[in-house]
């Protein structure tokens, strides 16, 4: 199905309407409220609502082709302000909007549960589960399908998103904030870190990192990727699973060398997916490059590496002259996937996977 903004808009004007009201009445949502929330896909691939959009005479300064979008980012605005204490709560509802127009790109639920069902096949079914960019809960959705009795504790940024999520997953330990936050004593915690983890040059300050001999934990700070890996790690137990979603720059920049090192220092390599550029299409109207990476927690490795652990660490240059990971390049595509050359969004030469089928060969 093809990304319709307008319904997209739609679906999370509702759910945030649908939260408000929760809110507001202080109780739990109804079988047809989850339902309304979990329509929620975050603002990834609608940047017109950044637009002005007070008044009717705005409309003269946005583009003719988002102008159908004028009347509902209008309500979304409103709805906003007349749920906030302050001009001030509003202001910080609409900066985290603007943040998720950037970075929130949702999993299709085909693909988080065949994540979690294949885990499940390999006896990985946590009793404590760790989603530290948990969007709507999606990964938390098909994980509790296997581990229903699971302590979570999901992570999610995001204001309004947060406000969702804590509604759709009462019992659970959700906290609106960044990861970053996450306090010592959950260290070597959990068996499962699972999601689609935030991508971008985006800082993130950690006193731990700061303070840390290696440089490639002091480097993975300077991008949020980056970070999350090295910090996900830090969280599992030894023998635990770093299951995520993630930009294709984690393993194909050269400068990333470092970080890839420290992981398969202190991890096993499960596998590596390098998933197709349209697989955000549906769901944000945008295509990404992004790889999923699952590592085993591994604290006691010293050493040599495996000859695939690297290859993990080490890219090549691609007859196009771009930057490849080395194990990346020594496996095959998924299936129903085309390789293709083609321009990255600033002009350059670049390979594109495009799936050709639909999701469910995808998940397939």
């Amino acid at each position: 199905m093809a990304f319709n903004r307008k319904q997209k808009l739609r679906d999370n004007i509702e759910a945030i309407r649908t939260a408000f009201i929760l809110d507001r009445e202080n109780r739990t949502a109804t079988t047809e409220e989850r339902a309304i929330l979990q329509r929620y896909c975050g603002f990834g691939g609608l940047k017109c609502i950044l637009n002005p959009a007070k008044e009717l005479t705005d409309a003269v300064r946005w583009a003719k082709s988002d102008l159908e979008l004028f009347a509902p980012t209008v309500e979304l605005h409103r709805l906003i302000r007349e749920n906030s204490k302050d001009e001030t709560e509003y202001k910080r509802f609409v900066d985290s909007l603007k943040a998720s127009v950037l970075t929130a790109f949702y999993t299709p639920k085909e693909i988080t549960d065949t994540i979690a069902d294949v885990l499940a096949d390999y006896s990985v079914r946590p009793a404590r589960m760790l989603e530290p960019s948990a969007g709507v809960g999606v990964f938390v959705d098909s994980m509790l399908r296997h581990s229903p009795n699971a302590d979570v504790m999901a992570f999610e940024k995001d204001l309004l998103t947060g406000t969702i999520l804590r509604h759709l997953y009462p019992g659970k330990k959700t906290r609106t904030c960044g990861f970053e936050k996450i306090e010592r004593p959950f260290n070597n915690y959990f068996d499962l870190a699972v999601s689609n983890i935030p991508f971008g040059d985006i800082a993130v300050f950690d006193p731990e990192f700061q303070r840390s001999d290696s440089f490639g934990r002091r480097s993975a700070q300077k991008t949020i990727h980056n970070y999350f890996f090295l910090k996900g790690l830090d969280a599992v137990r030894d023998g635990g699973i770093v299951a995520f979603i993630t930009s294709q720059g984690v393993l194909d920049a050269p400068t990333n060398a470092p970080i890839r090192e420290y992981m398969m220092n202190h991890a096993n390599l499960v596998g590596v997916a390098r998933l197709p550029n349209n697989l955000f299409t549906d769901n944000a109207g945008t295509e990404v490059g992004s790889d999923l990476i699952i590592l085993q927690k591994n604290s006691g490795k010293n050493g040599e590496l495996y000859y695939n652990e690297k290859l993990f660490v080490q890219t090549e240059q691609t007859p196009i002259g771009t930057s490849v990971n080395g194990y990346v390049w020594s496996i095959g595509s998924l299936s129903h996937t085309d390789l293709i050359r083609s321009t990255d969004p600033y002009g350059k030469p670049a390979y594109k996977l495009l799936h050709c089928g639909d999701i469910a060969q995808l998940a397939e």
